[in-house]
């Protein structure tokens, strides 16, 4: 469901002009509130040494979410570190996985 015709936003990661470099990471989208915008939610697994014993952590990213990937909540998604585009936005959807029930 690519709308490439349609496609103007120019931080868009397949059209448009934003740099991509850096972390690439996969979470599942919790919020797609915002227009343009997603926040992904990351969980990884972190080594406790004094206990010997691991611990779940999780982080929520703010990242861009252009009309072309289109992910909701719900989908797991990979996003990639790019330039500042907002205050709290470095991180672009790059690719939608699957949809998580």
């Amino acid at each position: 469901m690519v709308n490439e015709e349609k496609c103007t936003d120019k931080n868009c990661p397949k059209h448009g002009t934003v740099s991509k470099r850096g972390f690439k990471l996969e979470g599942i989208i919790v919020s797609d509130k915002m227009k343009k915008s997603a926040v992904v939610e990351i969980s990884r697994v972190r080594k406790v040494q004094k206990f010997k014993r691991y611990e779940k952590r999780r982080t929520k990213i703010h990242a861009h979410n252009s009309a072309c990937i289109d992910a909701r909540k719900g989908d797991s998604v990979v996003i990639q570190e790019c330039k500042p585009i907002s205050k709290t936005k470095s991180f672009v959807v790059i690719e939608k996985r699957s949809t998580e029930q």
